[in-house]
This record gives structure tokens, C-alpha cells and sequence, in this order.
């Protein structure tokens, strides 16, 4: 009996807590959740402090380090250590010196200096002194499909097209000489564009940290100009990453010869077999073309051959003359100097710079005279049929079909808006990381192969 009453009493209490809960719950002004207080937040001190140096005009490394309160000992090792992988003398002025110590410690542990864009110098102090590594900058790869309209020039349909915000100005105008290239034996963007033409583009880079471009490489573009569509799609023929443009019908884009051997000049002189030469005071032939140009500016091979002559020669000053197939010969003269490695025997290519615009020989002003011979007989470079390079031959053509679709059914995708897509790296299985084939249709992304080169 005893027991059923304490069982009894138990389950009153029970029952009238649960009303004196529901009391608690129902009553007005009474707080829901108790207050357990706030805890003071905690400031937890890193254990490296950092400091960053910024090379002054006139300033070199070691004065950085001396301002810094370096030890003598220290700066002379740590000059040593740095000249392993960089001159510290070629640093530029703005270059920023990371200092790093541990905290409470006045020695500095690790310097780090950004030697360029794509590199970093780190000094670390080890057991036996200062040792150095240089890291790259990492990159990662996205592939930008645009189009856009011109209303006034192809720089401001493309510089100023608002959906390519994301990428930096100067990047912008990088594509803009990308396209140049890659049309520049079809296509005069200085003269022929004009408003109404439009341009479709995919295009492939390398973006840093910062979101600039290391490189980049168009894979497929349309140029409608006054009507008449020009396309371009990257082929890599022999599959070694050197590749080139080619049209729909697998013809190549580039020609045997540049229009010019130099970038920014204006004729001055043209090819005239009864010129009165303003030297001599004669009328003599004058068979080749006057470029205008300042001195020291580059001049290029107008196509791939051999250098016959690299020197001096008479009037003409310092000349380099090439002898390329099918029997041309070109001269470029009166040259300020020779690039490095050109010299008689070696081969150059293509847009290769072989020296720089002077005024050497018989010149009234600094100038580039470019002579075009056929034959042993000189031509016109101005009016001279140039032959077209080699179209892809009839074996890579099942290849070239495959990727050539792909390729340019990525131009109706940038027809549908700008737009930005990421790569990752490459994986095996012909896909990359994130599951899609690469842009080539191959799952391949490499944008380290030069672009095809040249000049207008």
C-alpha cells in the first residue's frame, strides 16, 4: 500500500510539473530560453609577422635590404642566394620584397620577391645560410566564347564589349593582335573593316591569380566582312604543338610571304625603275620598298629560309639577305643592327626579328629598304601574287575533318552570348577534371604553343 502511494505521488508531481511547465511556456513577459552571456571574443596573434618593400626609382635590391634593417652578413648572403636564379640589379622599379619573421624574433626568416608576373624569388634562411627557389606563378585555364558587332572599329567592338568586363582591358587588346595574326594575309583591320562587319571568337587562356593572361590562342574565329564570311580553326598538323589556321576547305590561311617586314612603318618609297636617287642625283633603278620607320625598330623575315649574307655590303649597309623555296630571295637593308643568332647559314623563320631599322649605307634617314627577287629577277613586293601556304595534306584529312567540326560548332556557341567556361587540368581518358572533353574535341587544352605569327 505504502509503495502504490508513492508511485501515486510521483505521478502527481509529475502531472503538476508538466502544468507548471506549460505555465512557464503560456505566460506573458516570462523568457522562452534562459541567457547563458556572451563570451569576450578572443584575439589569437599569428606567429609570422610580414612586412612588404616596394623598390624605389634609383633604389636596388641591397639598398631595400639595408633599409630594412638587414645585417651586412645577411644582405651579402642573400645577394649571393638571389643571383642563383635572378640578377637583383634587372628588378624593376615598384617590385614588391616580402619580408617575413616569426613573431618576437628580429631576424627576417624568408624574403620573397616577384622577379615578373609568372615568377617568385623565395630566400629562406636554412642551417648552413641563405638558400633560394623560384616559384611559378599557377595559372588556370578557361575558354571564352564572344561575339560582337562593329559600329565604328574591330578595337572597340572588342575592347569595349561590356560582357568581357571580366577581362582585363589590356588582355582584351591582346586578342585584338591575336586576330590580327591569324587574319592579317586576308584582312587589312586598319583599312577594310567597317561598320556593319561582325566577329565571332573562341579563344583559350591562361589566367594568374590576378586574372590577367599569361597566353592565349584563338581556336576558332568568323570575321563577316561587308558580307563575306572568313573563318579560321587551329589545326596542329603534326601534332608536335606547332600548329596553324586553316579556312573550312582546309586551305591555310597564312602565304608564303608577310605583306611587310615590320609592324608600324609607312612606305616612304616604292619599287620604281627610274627613281632619281636623292644621294647620287642620278635616276637609277629603285627595286625594292622604303619603309619609314624608327631606328631600332624590329624588322622581320617576310618567310622561312636560309641567311645568305649577314654584313656589310656596299650602299646598302648592313644587309641581311634570305634565300626561301620555289626561287625567292629578300634583302632588308640599311639595317642599324643584326638580331642575335642571325648570322650566314642559320635558318629563321616566318615574322622572326633578324635586325633593326638604322640608316647604315647610302640613307638620307633611318628607313628599312626590302627588296623581293624571283628567279634572280627583282619584283614588286607590293603587286607580287604571293602563293599561299600548304594546304593540309590528303592523309591528316580524316583528322582535320573530326576536329574541324567540333571546332567550329564552338563559333554557334559563342553566337548565343559571351560567356566564360573553366578547364581543369588535363586527365587521363581524354576528359578533363571536371568531366568535359577539352575545346579541341580531344580533351586536350595547351595554350604554351606559339600562335602563328607575323605582321601586317
Amino acid at each position: 500500500m505504502n509503495s502504490l502511494k508513492r508511485s501515486s505521488s510521483r505521478a502527481f508531481l509529475g502531472a503538476g510539473g508538466a502544468v507548471a511547465l506549460g505555465l512557464v511556456i503560456l505566460t506573458p513577459g516570462l523568457s522562452r530560453t534562459p541567457d547563458a552571456g556572451l563570451l569576450e571574443p578572443l584575439q589569437a596573434e599569428t606567429t609570422e609577422q610580414v612586412a612588404v618593400e616596394v623598390l624605389g626609382y634609383g633604389e636596388t635590391f641591397g639598398g631595400v635590404l639595408s633599409r630594412a634593417l638587414i645585417p651586412n652578413a645577411d644582405q651579402q648572403a642573400l645577394i649571393l642566394a638571389f643571383q642563383e636564379h635572378a640578377s637583383p640589379s634587372r628588378l624593376r622599379v615598384g617590385t614588391e620584397i616580402t619580408l617575413r619573421y616569426r613573431r618576437g624574433e628580429a631576424d627576417v626568416r624568408a624574403i620573397e620577391v616577384v622577379v615578373s608576373p609568372d615568377e617568385l624569388l623565395r630566400l629562406e634562411r636554412g642551417d648552413f645560410g641563405w638558400r633560394s627557389s623560384k616559384l611559378e606563378t599557377p595559372v588556370w585555364m578557361d575558354t571564352m566564347f564572344v561575339h560582337g558587332e562593329i559600329t565604328r572599329d574591330l578595337w572597340s567592338a572588342v575592347v569595349l564589349n561590356p560582357d568581357l568586363e571580366e577581362m582585363p582591358r589590356g588582355d582584351r587588346a591582346q586578342v585584338i593582335d591575336l586576330m590580327d595574326r591569324v587574319f592579317q594575309w586576308q584582312l587589312d583591320f586598319s583599312r577594310q573593316i567597317q561598320s556593319g562587319d561582325s566577329y565571332r571568337l573562341v579563344f583559350e587562356r591562361q589566367v594568374r591569380p590576378d586574372g590577367s593572361m599569361r597566353s592565349g590562342r584563338i581556336v576558332a574565329a568568323e570575321i563577316v566582312n561587308r558580307g563575306r564570311p572568313l573563318h579560321a580553326i587551329w589545326f596542329d598538323l603534326h601534332d608536335d604543338g606547332v600548329g596553324g589556321y586553316y579556312d573550312l576547305e582546309g586551305e591555310s590561311l597564312r602565304r608564303a610571304f608577310l605583306k611587310a617586314p615590320l609592324e608600324f612603318r609607312r612606305i616612304s618609297s616604292r619599287f620604281n625603275m627610274n627613281r632619281f636617287h636623292p644621294i647620287l642625283n642620278t635616276r637609277r633603278p629603285h627595286i625594292g620598298v622604303d619603309y619609314a620607320a624608327a631606328t631600332g625598330t624590329p624588322v622581320m623575315a617576310t618567310s622561312d629560309g636560309v641567311v645568305t649574307i649577314r654584313g656589310v655590303q656596299g650602299g646598302y649597309g648592313n644587309l641581311v639577305e634570305i634565300r626561301h623555296s620555289n626561287g625567292y630571295v629578300t634583302r632588308y637593308a640599311h639595317l642599324n643592327g643584326f638580331a642575335s643568332g642571325v648570322r650566314a647559314g642559320s635558318r629563321v623563320s616566318q615574322g622572326q626579328v633578324i635586325g633593326y631599322v638604322g640608316m647604315t649605307g647610302l640613307a638620307t634617314g633611318p628607313h628599312l629598304h626590302y627588296e623581293l627577287h624571283q628567279n634572280g629577277r627583282p619584283v614588286d613586293p607590293l603587286s607580287v601574287d604571293i602563293p599561299s601556304g600548304d594546304p593540309i595534306p590528303a592523309e591528316f584529312m580524316p583528322r582535320w575533318n573530326v576536329e574541324a567540326d567540333v571546332r567550329f560548332a564552338l563559333l554557334n556557341q559563342a553566337a548565343q552570348g559571351p560567356q566564360f567556361q573553366m578547364a581543369r587540368a588535363e586527365v587521363g581518358g581524354g576528359e578533363l577534371a571536371d568531366g568535359r572533353a577539352g575545346v579541341d574535341g580531344v580533351g586536350r587544352v595547351d595554350t604554351d604553343a606559339p600562335s602563328e605569327d607575323g605582321a601586317l
